[in-house]
C-alpha cells in the first residue's frame, strides 16, 4: 500500500459523521468528571444528551461546527477537561488536537481504531485510558432514529481522566436497542 493511499484512509472524509450518542452513553462518564471542572463538549448543540446530563453537576460549554466553532480552530476561553464524541473519520487529527491542548478528556471512539497505528504513535508517551463496555452503544441518527447499523463497539479513549487505565463498565441499554 502506497505512503499517499495509506493517508487518504486515515484522513477519509467520511458520509455519516453526524451520529449522536444516546442518554445511556453518556451516563457512565459522569462519575469521572471531576466536581467543579468546566466540561468542554467541543461536538455539542445544546440539545446534546452530553451537554443536558453532564450541565447537571458541571458547568459546560458546548461547541459545535454548525453554528461555526470548527474544533479546530476554536477553543473556548475556560474549560478544564474535554467530554464529548467526535466524528469516527479524521480521527487522528481530533485526537491530536485534544491532546495539544494538554488538558484531560474522554472522547468516544471505536474500538476498531485499537488495530491501527495512530493511537499507538498519538498515545506512546502519554498513556491511554480507556473506559469499556459490554454492550454495544448506538448511536442514534441525526433524525433520532438509533442507528441499527452499528458494527462495531466503542470505548471512551481518555487522557488524565480515569483512575485507572482500563475501567470495564455496563450501560444500561434499552431493550429495544440491544
Amino acid at each position: 500500500m502506497s505512503n499517499s493511499f495509506a493517508k487518504e484512509l486515515t484522513y477519509s472524509p467520511g458520509g455519516n459523521d453526524e451520529c449522536y450518542t444516546p442518554d445511556y452513553g453518556v451516563k457512565p462518564i459522569l462519575k469521572y468528571i471531576p466536581k467543579g471542572a468546566v466540561v468542554w463538549c467541543p461536538f455539542d448543540t445544546e440539545d446534546s444528551e452530553f451537554v443536558k446530563q453532564i450541565s447537571n453537576q458541571n458547568e459546560v460549554v458546548h461547541s459545535h461546527i454548525f453554528s461555526g466553532q470548527d474544533f479546530f480552530e476554536y477553543e473556548p476561553e475556560h474549560w478544564d477537561v474535554m467530554v464529548s464524541n467526535p466524528p469516527f473519520t479524521k480521527k487522528r487529527n481530533y485526537f491530536e488536537r485534544a491532546l495539544s491542548f494538554e488538558k484531560p478528556f474522554a472522547l468516544i471512539m471505536t474500538n476498531t481504531w485499537l488495530n491501527d497505528s495512530a493511537p499507538k504513535k498519538l498515545f506512546k508517551e502519554k498513556e491511554l485510558q480507556l473506559l469499556m463496555f459490554e454492550q454495544r452503544m448506538k448511536f442514534n441518527s441525526p433524525d433520532g432514529r438509533p442507528n441499527d447499523k452499528i458494527t462495531f463497539s466503542s470505548s471512551y479513549y481518555c487522557w488524565n481522566f480515569l483512575p485507572k487505565q482500563i475501567i470495564m463498565e455496563s450501560m444500561d441499554v434499552p431493550k429495544k436497542q440491544r
